[in-house]
């Protein structure tokens, strides 16, 4: 095959002749035929260019031309003590040979004895079938959504905690926004319209008000009493926020009656099922007027603090739920 390059010649070169060059004749195609050219196999040279034979190799032989029967002897018999001492030596040669495979061989094994007495080379454990280890797989469904503290102060069947005064006005004292507090009288009813002013008793009684649960607060002297009203579904809560009136103000345990034939300021609200209420004024019984910014101050804290419990309530069984076995 070719590989670019000049093809070989198709003549072998004869001794002492330059090899074709390329363009010449004899450089990839036969040498042409005439009188005049280097002849080829078979032809005859010119008579000019005719030699004498050459000596002949083996002088001294009788009859000319018949070989030199002893010194053909003398030949053969020195070719086979050759071929002699070349099959000893290459006998020796693999003898050598054959004892290094197995002197290594037993330094092989030596060796790998040493390290089994030694616990060996770790070795990364393969499955027997050479397959790679599987991937980890995973689920393709989505686990559920923790669940939402709003779900559980909205739905009566789901907000089956007990619920008291005690507990969603813990301790003696206060403090938010860094204002202290003092914490006053509580109450807990199941009559809702008896704890309620204005057209705020009628509503609660309307809308199946479950309990008014009651705390007073005071500081400095404005007090405020906060009202948490337990109604059957988000949709009541949200009617009786909006109602006229307020809770009624809760005075003992050191805090006297307030609000009573005077102005107060009244705030309400709802989340979930549940409605808030406020009502804050002066200890001294001073009207509230709009110019009364530590009035609004604490409606605002305590309010605040009313909506913080009624929440804490719906985590607190939110987080109950989801540790639950089975969940």
């Amino acid at each position: 095959m070719s590989f670019g390059g000049p093809q070989w010649p198709h003549e072998p070169q004869q001794p002492g002749q330059q090899p074709p060059q390329p363009g010449q004749q004899g450089y990839g195609q036969p040498p042409a035929q005439g009188y005049g050219q280097q002849g080829g196999y078979g032809q005859q040279p010119p008579p000019w260019e005719q030699r004498q034979q050459p000596p002949n190799p083996f002088p001294g032989a009788q009859g000319g031309d018949a070989p030199d029967w002893s010194a053909l002897a003398e030949a053969s018999a020195a070719r086979g003590r050759r071929r002699r001492r070349l099959m000893i030596g290459g006998g020796i040669v693999a003898t050598l040979a054959v004892g290094a495979i197995v002197a290594t061989a037993v330094v092989t094994t030596n060796k790998k004895n040493d390290e089994a007495k030694n616990g060996g080379v770790p070795t990364v454990s393969v499955p027997p079938t050479g397959s790679p280890t599987p991937e980890p797989t995973f689920s393709s469904v989505a686990p559920p959504p923790p669940p939402n503290p709003k779900d559980y102060i909205t739905d009566p069947k789901k907000d089956t905690a007990p619920i008291s005064a005690e507990g969603l006005f813990p301790g003696r004292k206060l403090t938010m926004n860094g204002r202290p507090y003092t914490k006053g009288a509580t109450s807990s009813t199941t009559n809702c319209a008896a704890v309620a002013q204005g057209a705020l008793a009628a509503v609660l009684k309307d809308n199946g008000c479950q309990r008014v649960l009651r705390a007073t607060y005071v500081q400095d002297g404005v007090a405020v009493t906060v009202g948490v009203a337990v109604l059957p579904s988000e949709a009541a809560a949200l009617k009786v926020k909006q109602a006229k009136g307020g809770v009624a103000p809760l005075a003992g345990a050191g805090v006297k009656e307030f609000c009573r034939a005077t102005v107060c300021l009244r705030r309400s609200n709802s989340l979930g099922r549940y409605a808030y209420f406020t009502q804050a004024g002066f200890t001294n019984g001073k009207k509230v007027t709009t110019a009364d910014q530590p009035i609004y101050r604490v409606s605002t804290d305590l309010g605040t603090f009313a909506f913080n419990q009624i929440y804490a309530r719906g985590r607190a069984q939110a987080s109950a739920a989801a540790n639950a076995p089975g969940e």
